[in-house]
């Protein structure tokens, strides 16, 4: 039933009812799920996911994260911070903040305007571009930076610098990161005053100390892991409703990446632990 849901997202397949399909007529597909002769409904995988809970998925994800650091595939001595929006599988409420179907969805500032959704806050290695924490919900950024990297911290990685944008600039963040052990590189905001090694411009040109700007492009890596994460494994692809359910789903998409990274290492093929498409043909 779990390879079935990890199959779900590496195959873009929308919703249980269209993978309950795929399973019944593709025999390959339900071959390496590890179905024989019958293949399960649609309902028994909401079922299935009630039954595990959020928390299971969570030890499963961080069981793959501690196999990819005793492999040495995940590094994370350079972490980076950021979170991105899911659009929720809702409408607006008449109160205009939450969701009329889903009311633990809120009203969001997104790249095009205000979007009905959640925040996937999320850390991961620089240097492989893979996750090592995360955290969905519907609050501001700086609330979870803390918590986040608590979470890190627990995993036993040692992260000696904590990249993260202008969004995050803010004393307590700093403090957040140099209590762990790390060099916070957070750019100052635009309009700030405070004289800071790193500012980054309307041009988006990061400015300050080579060492810290060189530092400070590794945060990139985080965009593209939400990049490969949206168009390969349906982390935007909202179609269940509430908070726990998108943590669930969420889960599985980032559950999916690391399945992947892992197979590329235990195959003799390190170089190919971000490449999903390989993989999934």
């Amino acid at each position: 039933m779990l390879k079935a849901q990890m199959t779900k997202h590496l195959l873009n397949i929308i919703s249980d009812r269209r993978l309950a399909l795929r399973l019944r007529s593709d025999h390959r597909v339900a071959r390496a799920c590890g179905f024989r002769s019958r293949t399960p409904s649609h309902g028994l995988f909401t079922h299935f996911r009630h039954r595990l809970g959020e928390e299971t998925y969570l030890n499963i994800f961080n069981e793959l994260t501690r196999k990819l650091l005793e492999s040495g595939t995940i590094i994370g001595k350079v972490i980076a911070v950021d979170s991105t929006h899911l659009k929720a599988y809702s409408g607006r409420a008449m109160d205009n903040r939450t969701g009329r179907s889903d009311p633990d969805a809120r009203v969001g500032r997104g790249r095009r305007g205000f979007i009905l959704g959640y925040r996937v806050h999320t850390a991961c290695c620089a240097d492989s571009e893979l996750p090592i924490a995360f955290a969905p919900c519907n609050e501001n950024d700086k609330v979870y930076f803390e918590p986040l990297l608590e979470r890190v911290h627990r995993l036993e990685v040692r992260f000696r610098a904590v990249l993260a944008d202008a969004q995050y600039s803010s004393v307590n963040v700093r403090d957040a990161a140099e209590w762990l052990g790390a060099e916070p590189v957070i750019p100052v905001r635009r309009d700030s005053r405070v004289k800071a090694l790193l500012r980054v411009g309307r041009d988006f040109v990061a400015r300050g100390a080579k060492r810290v700007v060189r530092l400070f492009r590794k945060r990139w890596s985080i965009e593209r892991l939400f990049g490969r994460a949206k168009e390969w494994l349906m982390l935007d692809g909202l179609r269940v409703r509430g908070l726990t359910q998108v943590s669930i789903h969420v889960s599985l998409s980032l559950i999916s990446m690391l399945a992947v990274a892992l197979s590329a290492v235990r195959e003799g093929t390190p170089g190919l632990v971000r490449c999903i498409k390989g993989f999934v043909e």
